[in-house]
């Protein structure tokens, strides 16, 4: 092979390490949200790395918030609920069925059990987490919850 054949595959090679190496980080990327009734909170980590803890609002007396593990279904930055009185829930998440993770304007009540079974967090956060599995895909986003 001549010098400018070695040269000409060389930068080819370089170039496509080079573009090949945002494209596979990508593609691993993942957001986790690890909510625990228990301590009502949620953390929640970008790659494996931790990203934030949360105060969060699960089921309260007389409701059940489904332990397990998801992937978002589908995302609406502001829902209105059917069931309870069109409730607002921006940045919500849907997980399972009606059960979503959104925001909330009872922020005082976070850090205890509170809702009718979804996972409240303050706006600002739920915005946060919403921001987060947009940018990553919702097939790329883990929802877990446990006692």
């Amino acid at each position: 092979m001549s010098i400018p054949q070695l040269k000409k595959l060389a930068g080819a090679a370089f170039v496509a390490g080079f573009v090949a190496l945002p494209l596979s980080t990508t593609a691993q990327a993942a957001v986790t949200a690890s909510i625990d009734i228990s301590t009502q909170r949620m953390k929640v980590s970008v790659d494996g790395f931790h990203y934030a803890t949360w105060k969060v609002s699960t089921g309260a007396r007389g409701y059940r918030t489904p332990t397990g593990t998801w992937r978002p279904k589908w995302m609406s930055k502001m829902h209105y609920s059917r069931k309870y009185n069109n409730a607002p829930m921006p940045y919500s998440i849907f997980f399972k069925g009606g059960y979503a993770v959104h925001g909330t304007d009872a922020i005082r009540r976070l850090g205890r059990p509170a809702s009718h079974g979804c996972i409240r967090l303050h706006p600002k956060n739920a915005r946060t987490l919403f921001s987060l599995v947009k940018q990553h895909g919702m097939a790329n986003t883990n929802i877990t919850i446990r006692h």
